[in-house]
């Protein structure tokens, strides 16, 4: 069974730094895409950044330039460093591997949430 663990979060000042940090533990056939999702009270989740298994990124528009994704396949995989923070990055944070399973089957993996708050 794959889970995934996501930390780092807190609250944080604007203009101020947080990263987060996303663990995998379980068996996968293989990944597609590894990413950080966002949701904030009220709207619906949305994409905040994403890097494939061919190490291409996207990110959203209102993060590019001030939050990177990083994976690092020795350690803890995935990381989502957050700079210059504004009060509208408040969310609660998922990570999500997109992969298949030993059964061949496509699934979206999540992991619990981390909460952001960015405030003064």
């Amino acid at each position: 069974q794959v889970q995934l663990v996501d930390s780092g979060g807190g609250l944080v000042q604007p203009g101020g730094s947080l990263r987060l940090s996303c663990t995998v533990s379980g068996s996968l056939f293989s990944i597609n895409a590894m990413g950080w999702y966002r949701q904030a009270p009220g709207k619906e989740r949305e994409m905040v950044a994403v890097i494939t298994s061919g190490g291409s990124t996207n990110y959203a528009d209102s993060v590019k330039g001030r939050f990177t994704i990083l994976r690092d396949y020795a350690k803890s995989p995935l990381y989502l460093q957050m700079n210059s923070l504004k009060s509208e990055d408040t969310a609660v944070y998922f990570c999500n591997v997109r992969g298949y399973s030993d059964s061949r089957v496509l699934t979206d993996y999540w992991g619990q949430g981390t909460q952001v708050t960015v405030s003064s």
